[in-house]
């Protein structure tokens, strides 16, 4: 299986970074998700999660990533590790390296039935819930 990692990268006002993927990319293309990818050769899910954020970005976390899940996709051969974080960034600050736009996205958005790339959409669902986003979100909500 391929391992991934994807980060859900949450702002002061509590939105969560989302990425429109572009026509061109290479899988699920013009769909939802998180910055994220693939590991390279002896890299750690958390070093792919920093390394990928930061070319798909410009954005590093203010205090680190923590990992919130591991999802295993077998149908697409695929195992995801999600990390989250927080940032002092502003939509401004995000410099799109890669996709058709990343945008900071209010809860309520997050959930509103627009296409995303395999696990991206459930893990999202748990994470909005759970008390990682509260802790990250921190007074904003």
């Amino acid at each position: 299986m391929i391992e991934l990692s994807a980060v859900i990268l949450v702002d002061r006002a509590g939105r969560v970074l989302l990425q429109l993927r572009d026509e061109h990319a290479p899988y699920h293309p013009s769909v939802w998700g998180l910055p994220g990818g693939h590991a390279e050769p002896g890299e750690s899910p958390l070093e792919t999660a920093v390394r990928e954020l930061w070319e798909e970005t410009q954005l590093r976390p203010e205090n680190g990533l923590a990992l919130f899940a591991r999802q295993e996709l077998p149908e697409i051969g695929r195992v995801k590790h999600y990390f989250c974080g927080a940032t002092s960034a502003a939509q401004d600050d995000v410099v799109i390296g890669e996709g058709e736009a990343m945008v900071f996205t209010d809860p309520p958005r997050i959930l509103d039935g627009r296409p995303y790339t395999p696990g991206t959409e459930a893990t999202l669902r748990t994470f909005l819930t759970s008390p990682a986003y509260t802790t990250l979100a921190g007074d904003s909500r």
